[in-house]
């Protein structure tokens, strides 16, 4: 019972971290996933919320953090100018309570693959 529980804590503790730290590349051959940003909220796959510290950035529920360094990102991202040339669609919103996903068949792009 007690090996079936710490399974259960270090799985949920592990799906927690993903995709929280965002790196935004200059070149889309150095990314992950391809983003583009849609005018309408009801065009994303993805409603993101830009956090304004590391920490509030939880799970891949859509609340970013941008960080500096490359190093320091769970995914990197590219923002690519038309929407066709995209792997994800995200809006961002203004409110926290807003983020999450409108399209769950694309949640696996920000599982971040670096890890």
């Amino acid at each position: 019972m007690r090996r079936f529980l710490l399974l259960i804590l270090v799985t949920i503790a592990t799906v927690s971290t993903y995709a929280q730290k965002i790196y935004s590349t200059d070149h889309d051959y150095q990314a992950e996933v391809k983003v583009y940003v849609v005018d309408h909220e009801y065009q994303a796959d993805l409603l993101v919320y830009k956090e304004q510290h590391d920490y509030q950035a939880t799970g891949n529920q859509g609340r970013w953090f941008f960080v500096s360094r490359d190093y320091q990102a769970d995914v990197r991202i590219y923002f690519v100018d038309h929407e066709y040339q995209a792997d994800l669609k995200i809006y961002f919103v203004s409110h926290e309570y807003q983020a999450g996903w409108r399209d769950n068949s694309k949640k696996y792009l920000l599982y971040g693959s670096r890890r």
